[in-house]
């Protein structure tokens, strides 16, 4: 896989201390992928605070992607095409396709995004 998106429940995964996440992400940095976290994402995950010590030492080793205005209508017909509510999702998919990513998430409905989109995406669930 040329890249990597993470959703948010690979964030909340890290977060845990999940250990098969931690083993995915070191992973990906020793075969020097880096892994992308659309702003949305962690928006969805992001609290603040001592507890989350854990995951903002696991985004120091990601990119956290801006949504530009461009891509934020893109994501729009997306979600419109997908007949898909949740934008946050929706974003991870129009992310993943547009740099030819595979996703990991939690969330298996993010495969039924990407096949009503027909894109052909990696899905990993963390």
């Amino acid at each position: 896989m040329p890249g990597v998106t993470y959703d948010a429940g690979a964030l909340v995964a890290a977060e845990r201390n999940d250990r098969r996440m931690w083993a995915l992400h070191a992973r990906l940095l020793a075969e020097e992928i880096i892994p992308v976290v659309p702003a949305p994402v962690l928006a969805e995950a992001w609290r603040g605070g001592a507890r989350q010590a854990r995951l903002a030492q696991f985004l120091v080793q990601c990119v956290v992607e801006p949504m530009s205005e461009e891509q934020a209508r893109a994501v729009g017909v997306l979600a419109g095409r997908a007949a898909h509510g949740d934008i946050v999702d929706v974003t991870v998919v129009e992310g993943a396709m547009r740099r030819c990513d595979g996703i990991v998430t939690s969330d298996p409905d993010i495969g039924r995004i990407a096949d009503a989109l027909d894109a052909k995406l990696s899905i990993e669930l963390a």
